[in-house]
């Protein structure tokens, strides 16, 4: 690159970055098209195997498209209501505009990843007959398809939208509106989450209660009639419901540091003082800038997972270990290049960055410490199962409740670090460094349900034991991988949410002062905000339950009505599991999506925007420590019992297994359903509190 043209580029303004930003996410999409190229060009096995994996994407395609449905008449009704005059004094259409985009580009990541996943399976099982290698690059591959969508999507969508509200309303405007962006992304991850959280975990526990304990079959016995729809919600809860999660995360990240940003920019910092304060508009370009950088380590660290053949569990783990720690380092490096070249006398910045990349890798580090059957907390809980159910799940309830210290402790740190450093931007930034590696970080996540789904596919074709063997490496691995994604997607979470709030306070003036516990307003809100995350994972857990109770209903019906179903000589009807559901799933998704909404309003109108505050602190705050432990609890339980299916504590069949599957079934809605919807929930609040705030504040009633 000649000199001339470093120093036109280095003349932009803040938001114009952009342009950089989207030519950046336009190679992340190339690549991810690339994967997919790649893996509809794999051999997809045998015929019976092909039959399989099709009904596994058919009923995924049958789920999404029903829920995208009910999804579109929410997401019309909330554009014409943004569309409203009170909304950006008289500009509103920008808002309604913005939230279009950012729920009709989330709910695209997340089909395009979804469908991605379900095509990798076959080939992945097919791969599993031959090499352990290529098994586990197909399976990746499949993954980070995800992965590059979720980032590039979200970033191009972004950047785009602040460009044009940029040019058609000016920079302080264009920031109002982006956080309409933020709101539509968040409410597709909402529902995604909630209802893909439902659905897997009603199926799963369904066919796992009528199917191994009662008729005492094997897990993916393609006798089972919930089987299909058991694998069909490992891929619309943990890909599309994580993928959605995480693209909010993600953008929202950047939309807090633009909005905090300009606070620091006109000198208005919420404190009395910010490091930043008085920066130029690279104080905008900066996070746009880093999201850029982080999409271009993805791409490099992606290449970094392989294998050997007949690699023990370690080795897998280094693999993707690689690809992580791989990104993490490339971003550190560029987004100090970015920092230094854009404000040499703000090095802060860059620290905040670091301190977000080394929060996410510890709170992985003690999440996989507290799940991983490699480590005492887990083979200390499968021991508990000699005893019984009943004590293997208050030790699973007390190891989840004491996962929390170190991820809290690890998140104070890095708020006072970056705050430090940086100011309240500073934290914003430590959120977005955090998530900058998203697209390989979420491709070890998303790599987790293809190969279980290996897996089941393999047990359902009657292949070599040796194939499964394979599979089951691979999905032990994505065990683990996905129990540190959650706890990476929690730890974002709560450093995005804290900064929206501070978003949201700058947004309509509330001093420090006004915060205050002797204030009743504040002090109401502050109970209401902690009670929230309660009532919203009561919502959801019983939701799991009832749905889960009409499909043991109908898997038991199967086996007694279809003569030779349960001797292996008739075909269960898998799609009537499917339809029942997707049907309950979408049923129950409704009433945590209209709470996560209403209530932050009705708190804004009716106790005042510093009631609200106070509100979304508390939501903040129990939701995080709500969410650690229900999803280390429940990734505990699942891998203790996996620990005892090895061999350990009489294996399979014994009376320890038998409790280990009850603790397991318990923990299924802990860290699929409940526990991840809490990362949507808290963020959601706090976006719809910085999107409504201009009516909180122009009607609230103190």
């Amino acid at each position: 690159m000649s000199v001339p043209l470093i120093n036109q580029v280095l003349a932009m303004n803040g938001i114009e970055y952009g342009i950089v930003a989207i030519l950046v996410s336009l190679v992340g999409i190339l690549l991810a098209g690339y994967f997919t190229k790649f893996i509809s060009r794999q051999d997809k096995g045998t015929k019976l195997m092909q039959k399989i994996s099709g009904q596994v994407q058919e009923g995924a395609k049958t789920y999404l498209h029903t829920e995208y449905k009910y999804i579109a008449i929410f997401v019309t009704v909330v554009a014409i209501l943004l569309a409203g005059k009170d909304f950006a004094e008289g500009n509103a259409p920008f808002t309604a505009f913005a939230f279009l985009v950012g729920a009709i580009l989330s709910a695209t990541a997340g089909y395009v990843g979804m469908i991605t996943a379900t095509n990798s399976s076959a080939p992945t099982t097919q791969a599993a007959r031959k090499s352990l290698d290529k098994s586990l690059r197909i399976a990746f591959r499949g993954g980070a398809v995800m992965g590059l969508s979720v980032v590039s999507l979200g970033l191009l969508g972004l950047s785009s939208v602040l460009l044009l509200a940029d040019y058609a309303v000016g920079l302080e405007d264009s920031l109002t509106f982006v956080a309409g962006f933020g709101f539509g992304a968040s409410s597709i991850a909402l529902f995604a989450r909630v209802g893909g959280g439902i659905y897997t975990k009603a199926a799963d526990v369904g066919a796992d209660l009528a199917g191994k304990v009662e008729a005492g079959i094997a897990e993916d016995d393609p006798r089972n009639p919930g089987v299909i729809a058991d694998n069909v919600g490992d891929n619309v809860g943990d890909v599309a419901g994580m993928g959605a999660d995480l693209y909010e995360s993600y953008t929202n990240s950047i939309i807090a540091a633009l909005t905090l940003g300009w606070m620091a920019y006109i000198r208005r910092p919420i404190l009395d003082h910010s490091p930043v304060s008085g920066m130029g508009e690279e104080i905008f370009a900066i996070p746009l800038l880093i999201a850029a950088a982080g999409i271009i380590s993805s791409l490099v660290a992606i290449f970094f997972v392989k294998t050997k053949e007949d690699a023990s569990q370690e080795a897998l783990l280094n693999a993707l270990r690689r690809g992580t720690f791989g990104a993490a380092i490339i971003i550190a490096v560029i987004s100090f290049v970015i920092v230094y070249a854009l404000a040499p006398d703000y090095l802060g910045i860059w620290y905040a960055v670091i301190a977000g990349l080394v929060a996410g890798t510890l709170i992985g580090y003690f999440t996989e410490y507290y799940t991983s059957d490699r480590y005492k907390p887990t083979k200390d809980l499968a021991k508990s199962t000699e005893t019984g159910p009943a004590t293997f799940i208050i030790r699973g309830i007390a190891s989840g409740m004491e996962s929390t210290l170190f991820p809290v402790l690890i998140v104070c740190a890095t708020v006072l670090v970056s705050f430090h450093y940086a100011g309240l931007y500073g934290v914003a930034i430590s959120a977005v460094g955090m998530l900058s590696t998203l697209g390989v970080t979420l491709s070890t996540d998303a790599y987790g349900p293809v190969a279980d789904n290996a897996g089941g596919l393999a047990e359902m074709s009657g292949l070599d034991p040796k194939v499964r063997d394979r599979t089951d490496a691979l999905d032990s691995l994505g065990n683990t991988t996905a129990a540190t994604g959650k706890g990476f997607a929690i730890g974002s979470a709560a450093l995005t949410a804290l900064t929206l709030t501070a978003a949201y306070a700058t947004r309509v003036g509330i001093d420090v002062g006004d915060f205050s516990i002797l204030y009743p307003p504040v002090l109401v809100g502050i109970f209401l905000g902690a009670m929230v995350p309660f009532i919203f994972c009561a919502i959801t857990m019983k939701a799991v339950g009832k749905s889960a109770f009409e499909i043991v209903k109908e898997v038991r019906r199967q086996f007694k009505e279809i003569p030779g179903l349960i001797e292996g000589e008739a075909e269960a009807d898998y799609q009537r599991v499917i339809n029942l559901s997707t049907a309950s799933a979408l049923k129950e998704m409704v009433i945590p999506g209209v709470l996560a909404i209403v209530v932050p309003v009705a708190v804004g109108l009716i106790l005042g925007p510093a009631a609200l505050g106070g509100f979304l602190m508390a939501a903040v705050g129990t939701g995080f420590v709500l969410a650690i432990m229900m999803a280390n609890a429940g990734g505990a339980w699942d891998n203790a019992k996996k620990y005892i299916e090895q061999g350990h504590h009489g294996g399979k069949g014994s009376d320890a297994h038998k409790a280990g599957v009850v603790g397991d079934t318990v923990g299924d809605p802990f860290k699929d359903t409940s526990g991840p919807s809490l990362n949507i929930l808290i963020k959601l609040m706090s976006i719809v509190a910085l999107v409504f705030a201009s009516v909180i504040a122009k009607y609230g009633l103190i």
